[in-house]
């Protein structure tokens, strides 16, 4: 099956499952670990920060990253399309104690004359703004990569009205490559940022938090609360190594393979896309048929030996993403399921 359900559901590589089994490992919750402790170094240097902490996924690195940079009762400011928000559990609000301030979504980001509306500076009604929250590639806008200029205009804002700014990077890398862009250009423009290996990296798991030393510092007391502490993490480590040194230059590839798909939907009936859209890893379209439901477009293509799941809540559209576990030549059998099932 060709699985265009999200790039989570890549398989590690052959060098990952070596590197794993290979890996010098210790008590990484005790910072022993060796293979840890180089991933986090260069992860740190990749993204200009001083630090980085490895993690359990991309959730709690948002989450350690919004307890270590706000206090409870504090306000966060967010997109309303933002990832934290609509997959994250209301871990924001639950466990950090943060209110969020939603602004809209312009094009992957908030415009920052939004941004600057919805900061507080802390009343006897309101929290004081602790963080300001950003995401690159913007998933539910459509996977759309964000110039860091745009960026560089709301960290700005936030930073003049003393918040912090966090960048949910999941797949900070797609945005880099997609852009021609050096990664720190991005990243220069937050305080804190995480990343997924377990996306497009293609490592079976884990995700990191890069900042200041007194922000890693404190990331590494809330992922202990968080039940994140691991001990014998390298093996997972030499997995997300292997991803960050082999995998990032090969994005073009899944960025390519996604476009091939959106043109081939874009010249069929019913199908309501926008190319201009499609920048990255991902296709967002619109079914708009009377003889074909949601479901019957899924089964149709599982029947093909394609994997599509149904539309996403948050925004009512179909989403394939690529990987690396989408050749070229899977590419053209997507296609032509596309053309097969949706054809006149």
């Amino acid at each position: 099956m060709i699985d265009l359900r999200s790039d989570t559901k890549s398989l590690a590589t052959p060098e990952m499952l070596r590197a794993m089994a290979e890996a010098r490992v210790g008590d990484d919750a005790s910072g022993e670990d060796p293979t840890v402790n180089r991933l986090q170094q260069r992860a740190a240097e990749m993204t200009g920060k001083a630090a980085a902490l490895f993690v359990t996924s991309g959730t709690q690195g948002n989450l350690v990253s919004l307890l270590s940079l706000t206090e409870p009762g504090q306000e966060m400011v967010a997109d309303e399309l933002a990832h934290l928000l609509h997959y994250e559990g209301g871990g924001c609000v639950r466990i950090a104690g943060l209110m969020p301030r939603l602004v809209p979504n312009r094009g992957g980001i908030a415009d920052p004359e939004d941004v600057a509306a919805a900061l507080s500076v802390g009343t006897v009604t309101r929290g004081a703004t602790g963080v300001v929250v950003l995401e690159n590639t913007h998933n539910l806008a459509g996977g759309l990569a964000v110039e860091p200029e745009r960026m560089q205009a709301v960290a700005e804002v936030a930073w003049q009205a003393g918040a912090a700014v966090h960048l949910d990077g999941a797949r900070i890398f797609n945005a880099a490559v997609a852009l021609g862009r050096p990664v720190t250009e991005f990243t220069q423009w937050c305080d804190s940022v995480t990343f997924c290996f377990s996306k497009s990296l293609g490592a079976p798991a884990g995700s990191v938090v890069c900042g200041s030393r007194e922000f890693v510092e404190k990331a590494k007391v809330y992922r202990r609360l968080l039940g994140g502490a691991m001990r014998q993490a390298g093996h997972l480590a030499a997995a997300a190594t292997v991803g960050l040194e082999t995998m990032v230059h090969r994005l073009v590839v899944d960025h390519r393979n996604a476009r091939r798909m959106a043109e081939t939907l874009a010249g069929l009936p019913g199908v309501k896309l926008d190319l201009a859209q499609v920048q990255t890893n991902m296709v967002y379209f619109v079914l708009e048929r009377e003889d074909m439901t949601p479901e019957e477009f899924c089964a149709a293509m599982a029947e093909r030996g394609v994997l599509v799941s149904l539309p996403l809540g948050a925004v009512g559209k179909f989403r394939l993403v690529t990987h690396h576990n989408v050749s070229e030549d899977q590419t053209a059998a997507v296609c032509s399921a596309l053309a097969d099932v949706l054809g006149e």
